[in-house]
């Protein structure tokens, strides 16, 4: 194989690869005997028909597009290594020649990773974060406990309440005519939750178990429905069970029960002490951010769009597996939310931005300041790496080819070019941090900007791949496999 690379605008390159002739019709061949049993020719068992007469029979070009398929997967990934360039997305390949007893050439255009110039990093100003914690603070902490320990009562005395869990029969109407989706029977509903559209809930308090009456809304202009886009609707409901969740007292039987404490002074002692780790670690994440936008603000890079796509791939991807913890597949939230894969990749473009130059302006933080990774360093990471697998730390490093320990140097360059970053930066005024520390696992979801793991400035087998593609274990998939 021998490999060319044509430097193009805006960090592009087109890669064009050749392969021997040989190696082609070795792919040929590979391909005819695995697809050899599936095909009948008339004089001979199936299975049994020798190469030259299938291709006889079906054209001398019956295998060409899964040998080029085979050749491209296994060839692609070489060439980028053999080129030496640092290529930072999916190829887009073309096949240039294709004919027995020829080289076989493909071209790939991809995006290199680009120039970063920076400016100003040393000292850059970020907010200091307020670290206090408030006794408004605590308590919210502590009634989100007693909220997760409230038991729920039936109540048949009264109206509906807010905050309320009804059980509801509701059947929707546009213009009189009852719409498809819009019926519900022993629907569950928690008032003041937001799953239904604005102002559907609220109308509900005051309601009579038992009785029916009518709720009007209008839906959003943006709902994902068209037919009901925009549309004023009336919905004849009926509550026919009313719930309501009762919290716990705050006493020291319940600080004993949800801590390994005795008195609620203690408790709320902890409580106070975690919240204040907490904020902590958030305001530490708070000012690399800022750091790393105020070194971004004053660089100078251009991101191939290529770059940017790929990324935006690969973030789409993260959402689709964290979709598959939950039980939920793409699909079913296409369906759910009415967007496209093609709307949610536009959604999250500028968070696959910010993961980029963030990654850059990081590399060039390092590489300005000759930062080094040494042994020890690298040994510390795959000892951490083994705790988390459970495994020996040099079965880790085993299992880690050349790519992943190179990987594993570039992220821990990032790191500390970050912890760079906010050592040298010079904390100016105070800020209240973005979210109360109250505010805990319900935040997960939201998606924060990643500057050590897995981002598109890294190279194309760690990205969101498409074909050709070289797949990247790690220590503990390989384990199991």
């Amino acid at each position: 194989m021998s490999v060319s690379v044509e430097k193009l605008e805006k960090s592009m390159a087109k890669l064009t690869i050749e392969v021997a002739p040989e190696n082609f019709d070795k792919a040929i061949d590979k391909v005819y005997n695995k697809q050899k049993g599936k095909i009948q020719i008339p004089g001979f068992r199936k299975g049994k028909a020798p190469r030259h007469m299938i291709e006889r029979m079906y054209g001398k070009e019956v295998f060409f597009e899964d040998a080029a398929n085979d050749i491209i997967n296994e060839e692609y990934p070489k060439a980028v290594d053999e080129c030496g360039e640092d290529v930072v997305s999916n190829p887009d390949i073309e096949v240039s020649q294709i004919e027995a007893g020829k080289p076989f050439i493909f071209t790939a255009t991809v995006a290199l990773k680009p120039e970063v110039k920076l400016g100003k990093y040393k000292g850059v100003e970020v907010e200091k974060m307020d670290l206090d914690v408030t006794d408004e603070e605590v308590d919210a902490e502590i009634d989100q406990e007693r909220s997760r320990n409230a038991r729920t009562i039936e109540v048949t005395d009264r109206k509906v309440e807010n905050d309320d869990i009804v059980t509801l029969d509701f059947e929707g109407f546009v213009d009189g005519v009852a719409f498809e989706g819009g019926k519900g029977t022993d629907y569950p509903l928690t008032i003041g939750s937001g799953s239904f559209i604005p102002g559907f809930e609220e109308q509900l308090i005051g309601f009579e178990i038992g009785k029916e009456g009518e709720v009007n809304v209008t839906f959003p202009e943006e709902y994902h429905s068209e037919d009901l886009a925009g549309k004023a609707a009336t919905f004849k409901c009926t509550v026919k069970a009313i719930k309501t969740r009762e919290l716990p007292e705050l006493n020291d039987e319940f600080a004993s029960d949800v801590s390994e404490f005795e008195t609620v002074a203690e408790y709320k002692e902890d409580v106070k002490k975690k919240l204040a780790e907490r904020k902590e670690a958030q305001a530490k994440a708070e000012r690399e951010d800022a750091a790393v936008k105020a070194v971004i603000d004053d660089a100078e890079m251009e991101l191939p769009e290529k770059m940017v796509e790929t990324q935006q791939r690969q973030i789409v991807n993260e959402f689709a597996q964290r979709l598959q913890y939950q039980g939920m597949n793409m699909q079913q939230y296409m369906q759910y939310t009415g967007n496209t894969v093609d709307q949610l990749l536009e959604q999250v473009k500028p968070q696959a931005i910010d993961r980029i130059q963030s990654r850059l302006v990081l590399e060039a933080v390092a590489a300005a300041e000759k930062f080094e990774i040494s042994e020890d360093e690298i040994q510390e990471e795959l000892e951490k790496m083994a705790k988390q697998y459970n495994m020996e730390a040099d079965k880790v490093k085993e299992l880690m080819g050349d790519r992943e320990i190179k990987t594993l140097k570039e992220d821990l360059l990032v790191q500390k070019a970050a912890k760079f970053l906010v050592d040298n930066a010079k904390e100016v005024g105070t800020k209240k941090t973005r979210k109360t520390a109250a505010k805990k696992s319900d935040d997960a979801a939201e998606e924060k900007p990643k500057r050590t793991r897995k981002t598109a400035a890294k190279k194309d087998d760690d990205a969101a791949e498409e074909k050709p593609k070289r797949t990247r274990k790690t220590a503990a998939k390989k384990e199991e496999e």
